[in-house]
């Protein structure tokens, strides 16, 4: 089966094979570093609960050792209650601050799961280059078997020499041994896609299609690149801070208390009247104002040059990866066109192998220049499956900017 090689993010317009987007679906659910971000993205979440409380209730109790007298009798013993309440609006303030700071950490997540998805893609398609060239691998010995039988039988004809089979014999033992390394290469890269994929390293992975590049390219919106998640989370920072800001403009009010004493008075033995031992009840309200704190003042200043900052990081990172995406496009545009130029190249090379072997039904077939046109033609078909593979990494490449 042949598909056109693109990167797999879940979108409408993704055409991918079908088993590459199995392997991402199955990453982005098992990934490790996955489920960490995510966590953390709850962890932040439910922080808005946790600041959504006023300050402790404050008791106290106190007995008096001395009884101090009073008309009404001594006091014995004192209990207190006091709540402080911040002023209005702070908790509120509070709690857009910390949302503010979870909404920055999914855009980690969303980030994550792009570079995790562009590295599986990545790892496929290495895993694909070298399949691809370990058929090509095969194809090329079992031809130059086809050449020794050749050659074995024009020995006795004349048209070969022992030498000419002995030459395409060590062209199928190099062959065989770098054929050899090919399937070692594949084991190591196998476990490389399956650790991303967070299972057993040794699961076999089939790579059952055959990529090509496609005649008319896939159409991408530069202008996404806006709103990438590496882009937004900077502005989900810039909200915070001036959420931030909000909450110091709040804390900077006063804070109002409430409370009430309440001190228990025992009777005057000696003395007789309406409020002899009448307990004392004493309602308070109290009022503490920053006068001469300049905290919040410098506060302000650092959350000015923090958004500043954050301005400065947002244009640095948007060239960077505008200086990603075009590199992208340019390797892409060369991959295109050495793919088309090496296609060409090998149908040529292909039509002389078959004109060498005419020669063989006329006269002696030279067995150089036939292990000559086959090194070429190897050469050839190993470049055209890594201009694929490179088109289809600066796709993936593409498309994480862009979808």
């Amino acid at each position: 089966m042949m598909v056109f090689c693109a990167l797999f993010f879940g979108f409408q317009n993704a055409v991918f094979s079908q088993e590459l987007g199995s392997l991402i679906k199955e990453g982005l659910h098992n990934n490790p570093e996955v489920q960490k971000f995510e966590l953390q993205y709850r962890i932040a979440s439910e922080k808005v609960n946790e600041v959504n409380t006023i300050p402790n209730t404050e008791f106290g109790a106190g007995y008096f050792v001395s009884e101090p007298e009073t008309r009404t009798g001594p006091q014995k013993f004192k209990l207190s209650v006091k709540q402080m309440i911040p002023w209005f609006g702070t908790l509120t303030a509070r709690e857009n601050y910390v949302s503010a700071l979870a909404e920055a950490k999914y855009q980690d997540i969303a980030i994550l799961k792009r570079q995790l998805a562009a590295s599986i893609s990545n790892a496929y398609y290495v895993l694909y280059q070298n399949k691809e060239t370990q058929l090509v691998f095969e194809e090329t010995i079992q031809l130059l078997k086809t050449y020794e039988k050749l050659a074995l039988t024009g020995i006795e004809s004349g048209k070969a020499s022992v030498v000419d089979v002995l030459r395409l014999q060590v062209r199928q033992n190099e062959l065989e041994q770098e054929l050899h390394v090919l399937q070692i290469n594949y084991l190591s890269e196998q476990s490389v896609l399956n650790l991303q994929l967070n299972r057993g390293k040794n699961t076999p992975i089939t790579i059952e299609t055959t990529f090509e590049i496609p005649e008319n390219e896939l159409v991408f919106n530069s202008e996404n690149l806006q709103v990438h998640p590496e882009l937004i989370k900077y502005d989900k920072l810039y909200e915070s801070v001036s959420q931030l800001e909000l909450l110091n403009q709040k804390e900077k009010a006063p804070a109002i208390g409430f409370g009430l004493d309440y001190i228990n008075v025992s009777k005057n033995p000696d003395m007789t009247f309406a409020d002899n031992g009448k307990d004392i009840i004493m309602p308070m309200v109290t009022v503490s104002i920053p006068i001469f704190n300049k905290k919040f003042g410098s506060v302000t200043k650092q959350n000015q040059w923090e958004q500043e900052r954050i301005e400065f990081e947002k244009t640095n990172k948007f060239n960077t990866l505008q200086t990603v995406l075009d590199k992208a496009i340019k390797q892409k545009n060369v991959a295109r066109v050495r793919y088309t130029m090496l296609l060409k190249n090998s149908n040529q090379t292909k039509k002389a192998e078959t004109i060498l072997l005419k020669t063989y039904e006329t006269g002696t077939l030279d067995f150089t220049a036939v292990l000559e046109v086959q090194e070429l033609l190897l050469k050839f078909q190993t470049n055209t499956i890594e201009s694929i593979k490179n088109y289809c990494v600066q796709a993936s490449i593409i498309n994480y900017l862009t979808q």
